[in-house]
C-alpha cells in the first residue's frame, strides 16, 4: 500500500503482509486519533475475537500532533508525541489482536479542510479498495469534536464513491465526544461493549500519555458502558453489561444524494417531537 504521508504506519500484529491482513478485514473502524477506535468499537473488536473467519481492522487518520500533555510527557515536543501515540496505538492493536493497524498521520487541520483533505480522501480509498468490510465504525454526525467531524465526512465521502457491490452492509456511527444516549430507543444501535472488560481496560491502558495526563479515559469509558445499559430501560433487568449507543449510517452511504445535516436533524427532530408529546399528554 502506498500513503500520501511518508510518516504513515501498518502495523500486522501476526506479522502477515499488510496487503495481505487488509484484505481479510470484516471490520473496520476509520477513527480520528489514537485511543477512539477502544472507546468506540469495542464491540467489533471483541465480535472478531470471538468468530473464526472475522478480523478487525483500524484506522486513525491524524497523527497525535494535538494531544494533551502533561505530568511525565509535559515537556515532549510534537514530534516525540507523534511517536508515542504511534506506539501506544500499535500496544493496543497487540492486545486485541487486531487483523491490521493503520496510522495515516495526516495533520487534523487537513482532515477538517475541505479544500487540504484530498490526500485524506486518497487514503481512504486505498485502504478500503483492498478490503471489503461487512461493518464500519464511523464517529456519529452529532460529535462535538471537529476533527471527528472531519474524520466522520471524508469517510462517508470515500464509502459513497464506492461501487455499489463493495459498500459495507452495516455503517455505524459511533458516540465519543457526546454520549447517544438521547437518541431515541427506536433510532439507537445497541453496541454489546460489556464482553471482555479486562481486556477493555488493558487496551484503554495502553494509552499512557492521556491517562498519566489526567484524562481517565479506561474508568471513564467502563463507565459509561455501564450506564448505557443500566439505564437503557426503566422497567427490565440489565440485559448486557455495557452498551456503546451507535446511529445506522447506512442510509447515507446507500444514498449519497441524502444529506448529513439533514439526516442528522431528522433524529433531533424525533427527539424534539417526543419530549414535546410526553410533557402534552402528561401536563
Amino acid at each position: 500500500m502506498k500513503f500520501t504521508q511518508a510518516a504513515a504506519d501498518e502495523y500486522v500484529p501476526d506479522g502477515l503482509p499488510p496487503v495481505v491482513a487488509l484484505a481479510q478485514v470484516t471490520h473496520l473502524c476509520i477513527a480520528a486519533h489514537q485511543d477512539d477506535i477502544e472507546i468506540m468499537a469495542h464491540a467489533g473488536i471483541v465480535d472478531c475475537l470471538e468468530t473464526s473467519g472475522k478480523w478487525f481492522g483500524g484506522v486513525v487518520v491524524t497523527d497525535g500532533a494535538g494531544s494533551p500533555r502533561t505530568g511525565p510527557y509535559a515537556g515532549y515536543i510534537d514530534e516525540k508525541m507523534k511517536e508515542v501515540r504511534r506506539d501506544e496505538q500499535r500496544r493496543a492493536a497487540k492486545l486485541g489482536r487486531y487483523g491490521i493497524q493503520i496510522q495515516l498521520a495526516h495533520s487534523s487541520a487537513a482532515v477538517k479542510s475541505v479544500g487540504a483533505s484530498e490526500m485524506v480522501r486518497q487514503d481512504l480509498t486505498e485502504i478500503l479498495s483492498g478490503c471489503k468490510p461487512e461493518v464500519v465504525y464511523l464517529h456519529n454526525p452529532a460529535d462535538k469534536h471537529d476533527t471527528h467531524i472531519g474524520v466522520l465526512l471524508r469517510s462517508l465521502e470515500v464509502l459513497r464513491a464506492l461501487p455499489k457491490d463493495r459498500q459495507p452492509r452495516l455503517v455505524l456511527g459511533c458516540e465519543v465526544w457526546r454520549d447517544l444516549d438521547w437518541l431515541l430507543d427506536a433510532d439507537k444501535v445497541a453496541l454489546d461493549a460489556g464482553r471482555r472488560p479486562e481486556l477493555a481496560a488493558e487496551m484503554l491502558k495502553a494509552f499512557d500519555s492521556q491517562i498519566a495526563g489526567g484524562k481517565r479515559y479506561d474508568l471513564a469509558t467502563a463507565g459509561r458502558r455501564l450506564a448505557n445499559a443500566t439505564f437503557h430501560t426503566s422497567h427490565a433487568t440489565d440485559r448486557l453489561a455495557g452498551i456503546t449507543w451507535a446511529m445506522d449510517l447506512t442510509p447515507l452511504v446507500k444514498d449519497a444524494t441524502q444529506s448529513v445535516r439533514e439526516y442528522m436533524l431528522g433524529y433531533i427532530d424525533r427527539l424534539k417531537t417526543d419530549v414535546a408529546a410526553r410533557l402534552e399528554r402528561f401536563g
